[in-house]
């Protein structure tokens, strides 16, 4: 099973083909300790700046009939601070995907390059987080602009670096032909949907910095078909990300074209033994259809 089931993104081993989504229980060292030991392929952290950073005031998550609601705010304790999470995830042998944003193509260098020092399997580089103003709403946006990101950061790390792509565009293989052309070693689709809920009896938003990302089950048909467009078009590996909450959202996406896949929201639905029960799962999948191993699944609904 575990040879069957184990997979390489961008030279990246994985022991299985799900991955901690970041954003969620990636805010210690013990939690993406336990991640890991529930049967995840890798774990990823909270998105981590270069200084720490405060977030948005509460509320900042709304759990809906068909997702979660989030503006966090990127709230951080910064890379540096960090580091000492980073050796508790490291101690324990796990596969560890940092996920970094900035405000600037050079401060994305320098946080990426602190993750690499502290240890970090990879880097992922959060791009497309739709509330946060100078971040997502530029750079995600901006093919130039994170062209230019990727650029920085591919002129010195010597580990892998994931781009998580935003949803939130007209032409997603525009934004990401920026990405690979910039020398990104993956992508990942998708990041949140910008989304709003309002109280009715308040007449007031919600959240509290009113606009959020929504995740979670309403989505993942856009994410499936984001992974499709985005295998016609590139080479490189694809995670895919987006309401998967169990094996068979999973599939879908590797049928699409992922080569592994990102859980997030799912966890808050169901609880850690989702990484375990996704992955027998797959596993029965492959057998009952007759395929030695998983990668030959991916991308196989282009070719029928």
């Amino acid at each position: 099973m575990v040879d069957r089931l184990s997979v390489e993104v961008a030279g990246l081993k994985l022991r299985n083909p799900t991955i901690l989504a970041a954003g969620i229980l990636g805010v210690s060292g013990d939690l993406l300790v336990k991640v890991w030991k529930s049967g995840a392929g890798a774990v990823t952290t909270k998105s981590l700046g270069l200084e720490p950073r405060v977030g948005y005031p509460n509320p900042t998550v709304i759990q809906l009939d068909y997702g979660l609601l989030n503006a966090v705010g990127l709230a951080n304790p910064g890379i540096h601070e960090f580091a000492q999470e980073m050796e508790k995830v490291k101690s324990s042998n796990a596969t560890l995907v940092v996920s970094v944003y900035g405000f600037s193509p050079r401060e994305y260098r320098e946080v990426a390059g602190a993750a690499e020092d502290y240890g970090a399997d990879a880097v992922e580089l959060n791009v497309s987080c739709p509330h946060v103003e100078r971040l997502g709403s530029e750079v995600g946006q901006n093919p130039k602009l994170l062209r230019e990101v990727v650029a920085e950061v591919k002129s010195t790390l010597k580990i892998p670096v994931f781009v998580k792509l935003t949803p939130n565009v007209s032409d997603i293989v525009e934004v990401a032909r920026a990405a690979v052309d910039a020398g990104a070693d993956a992508l990942t689709a998708i990041n949140t949907v910008k989304a709003m809920a309002i109280d009715i009896e308040t007449m007031y938003p919600i959240l509290g910095n009113r606009f959020g990302g929504l995740s979670g089950p309403a989505i993942k048909p856009i994410a499936v078909r984001c992974v499709y467009e985005l295998f016609e078009e590139f080479s490189i590996p694809l995670i895919g990300c987006g309401g998967i909450l169990d094996w068979r959202d999973a599939v879908e996406f590797m049928l699409a074209g992922a080569s592994a896949v990102q859980v997030g929201s799912g966890i808050m639905v169901k609880d850690l033994g989702i990484f375990s029960s996704i992955v027998e799962g797959i596993n029965l999948y492959l057998e009952s259809k007759g395929f030695s191993r998983v990668d030959e699944i991916v991308g196989l609904s282009h070719r029928r």
